[in-house]
């Protein structure tokens, strides 16, 4: 579906955004609202007020990418955060969040995972 994959991380953007903003507005976003660095090679998500748009900007190697889809039929699910500007998500579940499955109630079982041995 997308050019990305579970290794990465993925930030979403708890304050609308003006979908007019192109790659360099958005970096400006990520700097100064979300205080994180654009080049990190993590995925910034951004969603506009009525939440039928959907952008994801991200740094590849040499260049950025942005990943831009427009629901023609209903919203893209909120995801009620904390206060704080930004939210992590897993690549799981941005999958669903675009594909339109809510992931309000969802349950993720425990999985082994080689960084959390690393961390204990």
């Amino acid at each position: 579906m997308l050019g990305f994959h579970s290794a990465q991380r993925f930030y979403i953007c708890t304050a609308p955004i003006d979908m007019r903003k192109g790659i360099d507005g958005l970096c400006g976003v990520v700097r100064h609202m979300l205080e994180d660095d654009p080049l990190s090679g993590y995925v910034f998500i951004f969603f506009n007020k009525p939440r039928d748009k959907i952008k994801l900007l991200v740094w590849d190697k040499d260049g950025y990418v942005l990943y831009q889809k427009r629901l023609e039929r209903g919203r893209f699910e909120e995801i009620k955060t904390s206060v704080a500007m930004k939210s992590k998500i897993s690549y799981d579940h941005l999958v669903m969040l675009i594909s339109g499955i809510s992931i309000r109630h969802l349950v993720q079982r425990k999985r082994y995972s080689t960084l959390s041995t690393i961390s204990a």
